[in-house]
């Protein structure tokens, strides 16, 4: 696979920073907007997918993140949609492993639904992938099945398990709805620790219509950590991945919990991430929609030349922070595209 001319040259270690002082040094990549799941906070069942003609090739995505390891960028993410559920998605892992080697890449991670984990979990780490995340938001089969439309729980748990035998470290991320799993939050804490997972709350964010009502979705994590609070003790911890959780370890489990807040508590002031979608915008900003069109360029020479300008005018845009608000009034998404989109 060909990451373009300038993949062969050494790797500089320039920052990219952008208008706020941030240096940006994790890029997260949606390799596809489709999903084998439809979940019911992401995306409605009917959902109507992307022409293919517009998705970047795997040499093109390949040849994308390298352009930006070498203008700084040192953690990797690829997510989706689902990501592994991309066909030949493993040759892009494999390719772009090759950074990790050269030490120019300190993480490659992938975030995944936990659907195609029994059989890709093996060649995830012989990639250099040691450590992913696995959207799981209920144990409850019957739950499972209504929060994801077409989810197997089973398949779910059992590629968890493969993956965790095949050495790599899971962090489980569980959205918090309000009505539909709140309760199961401590059974899920108690059961990710005991496994050896993290687990990490998220808030649901408004991006995409879907189906639902967003606001009776809608559980504020402050609320959460209140009542965790009054069963457990929780000391805040610096312990960092590289994302927005804020993380805690709890004494009685032994495990760490992480938080990530983008309506009672934003993170913006430390935000050191971008995201590109499988179409090849970049999005500064997870909830705003500025974003720079890199296909253009990506296809318009085979040097990168053109490729990291585009990057550079971006990042000089960079917004200080997102502008989420679960809008009671009108109940129109914050931002109209899918999560599925610009991936997680």
């Amino acid at each position: 696979m060909t990451a373009g001319k300038s993949a062969d040259s050494p790797f500089s270690s320039p920052s990219m920073i952008d208008p706020f002082g941030r240096a940006v040094t994790y890029l997260r990549v949606s390799v596809t907007d489709r999903c084998d799941f439809r979940c019911v906070y992401c995306m409605a069942e009917d959902m109507t997918f992307l022409p293919k003609r517009e998705v970047l090739s795997l040499e093109e995505l390949d040849r994308l993140c390298t352009a930006f390891i070498e203008k700084g960028v040192r953690k990797l993410r690829l997510t989706g949609g689902e990501p592994l559920v991309r066909k030949n998605i493993m040759s892009l892992i494999r390719s772009l492993g090759r950074h990790i080697e050269t030490g120019a890449l300190e993480e490659l991670t992938v975030t995944t639904n936990g659907s195609q984990l029994a059989k890709l979990a093996g060649e995830l780490y012989d990639s250099g992938v040691r450590r992913i995340n696995v959207s799981l938001d209920t144990l409850d089969e019957q739950r499972f099945k209504a929060i994801t439309r077409w989810g197997d729980l089973g398949k779910v748990l059992e590629g968890m398990q493969a993956a965790r035998e095949a050495g790599l470290q899971l962090k489980i991320n569980m959205v918090a709805l309000k009505g539909v799993n709140e309760h199961e939050i401590i059974p899920m804490m108690e059961w990710a620790h005991d496994q050896g997972y993290d687990l990490t709350l998220i808030e649901t964010m408004p991006l995409g219509e879907i189906d639902g009502d967003r606001t009776d979705q809608y559980l504020p994590l402050s609320l959460v950590r209140s009542r965790l609070a009054e069963r457990f003790t929780l000391d805040d911890i610096p312990y960092k991945t590289g994302g927005p959780a804020r993380y805690m370890q709890v004494k009685e489990t032994g495990g760490r919990m992480g938080f990530i807040t983008p309506m009672t508590h934003n993170f913006c002031e430390s935000c050191n991430r971008v995201r590109v979608t499988c179409t090849g915008q970049l999005y500064m900003c997870l909830g705003q929609d500025d974003m720079a069109d890199l296909r253009a360029p990506l296809r318009a020479s085979e040097g990168n030349e053109l490729l990291h300008a585009a990057i550079d005018e971006a990042i000089g845009r960079k917004p200080k922070g997102h502008d989420f608000v679960i809008d009671r009034r009108t109940k129109q998404p914050a931002v109209s595209r899918h999560m599925s989109v610009t991936g997680g």
